[in-house]
């Protein structure tokens, strides 16, 4: 789903019609913060997960030979 530039000018025009010029760069600013803090968190949980992966694949236990019963 890609959109235009026609798109996206209906939706800043619908935006500007329900909050006014003044509240936009607030707005702004508060879904700019919200990104950042929500690849900020993605980003933790990543290397969280890759640092498990990394200690699981260092503490493989040596193979236990069985011994022949007689």
């Amino acid at each position: 789903m890609n959109l235009g530039m026609p798109e996206i000018l209906v939706i800043l025009l619908i935006a500007l019609l329900l909050f006014g010029p003044r509240k936009l760069p607030e707005l702004g600013r508060s879904l700019g913060q919200s990104i950042r803090e929500f690849k900020r968190g993605a980003q933790e949980i990543r290397e969280e997960l890759e640092k498990s992966v990394e200690v699981k694949e260092e503490v493989k236990p040596a193979p236990v030979k069985e011994e022949p019963k007689a």
